[in-house]
């Protein structure tokens, strides 16, 4: 990822391990979910409401490459690779002291509160292509 939109800092709790005391691999999204959170929010973008909808997963990915342990440091480093007509395409870089540990894609559809695809208005769709 050459800028990311956001950097989230974390650190890996005991919870988010394994019985070694590494990083339970379905944890890593975990991270990534709460900086798009918080992301969405800083931008003003509602990221769940019952009544207007919300923005869940349609697809995630994500390759290791080094594993992280109970009490690390992290940073999660997300971008935007695409945004289509009623999705966004996440690409995300997790890092612990400037080592990239884990790479990945997430894509999320923006949807109404009955879970059908709704076209992003130009203004949500500025918002989300916001640099830092």
């Amino acid at each position: 990822m050459i800028e990311p939109l956001h950097v989230h800092p974390a650190q890996v709790s005991f919870a988010d391990t394994d019985c070694s005391g590494w990083l339970h691999f379905p944890k890593i999204f975990r991270h990534v979910e709460e900086a798009e959170h918080l992301y969405l929010q800083q931008q003003g973008i509602v990221v769940i409401d019952r009544e207007l909808g919300g923005w869940p997963r349609v697809h995630v990915s994500c390759d290791f490459k080094r594993p992280l342990r109970f009490g690390d440091k992290i940073e999660v480093q997300l971008g935007i690779e695409r945004i289509g007509a009623a999705s966004v395409s996440w690409v995300f870089e997790v890092v612990k002291e400037g080592e990239v540990c884990a790479f990945g894609k997430m894509t999320t559809v923006r949807v109404d509160c009955e879970g059908k695809p709704l076209v992003i208005d130009e203004g949500t769709r500025g918002k989300l292509q916001a640099v830092p």
